[in-house]
């Protein structure tokens, strides 16, 4: 695992370089992924400030290794696409005009949409299927029941997925995050 571990070092054009001319390099580029979970959170952050050149947010350790992971594949296989990138950039340009956004959310969740949401410190991940939504190993026919299984109380599943959006304290939306996959 040292070894491994050291790998996690390597500059991020050398990562995707090797990713990006054989299989040996995306299996490397899985071990890197694998190896976070091994660092220390001092390692954690300082494993951020390399691949982001800035401070670290104020995450949990899980959401830190996923951020991170995300950008060492983002290094490798290229970012969010053109259409999503302008999406972004005008809701930010709303957010600067009007103060706050309003996200319509897609409706239709399709198989293979991941659903995320953070719950008391811990991410919950479903993955919609042909049959229902799959969690934690299970099948589950509804989002309410998963989010009762998460909470051990009674929630609109859409809701607490982020699929229907709540009126929060300050006018703006409320919305958990979908990752169309």
């Amino acid at each position: 695992m040292a070894a491994v571990r050291n790998r996690t070092h390597l500059s991020a054009r050398d990562t995707a370089t090797a990713v990006a001319t054989n299989s040996t390099g995306r299996h490397e580029l899985s071990q890197r992924i694998a190896a976070l979970n091994e660092l220390t959170a001092q390692q954690l952050r300082d494993e951020w400030r390399r691949l982001y050149r800035g401070q670290p947010p104020r995450l949990s350790r899980d959401l830190l290794i996923r951020t991170i992971a995300y950008r060492m594949q983002e290094l490798v296989y290229g970012g969010l696409s053109k259409a999503t990138q302008r999406k972004l950039d005008a809701l930010t340009k709303e957010l600067r005009v009007k103060g706050s956004i309003v996200i319509t959310p897609d409706k239709s969740v399709r198989p293979g949409t991941r659903l995320v949401r953070e719950w008391r410190g811990r991410t919950h991940t479903v993955v919609v299927t042909e049959d229902g939504f799959e969690y934690a190993g299970r099948t589950f026919p509804s989002l309410t029941k998963i989010a009762h299984a998460i909470t051990g109380a009674h929630w609109s599943g859409p809701r607490f997925f982020g699929l229907i959006p709540k009126p929060a304290s300050n006018g703006s939306l409320d919305t958990g995050e979908v990752v169309h996959g």
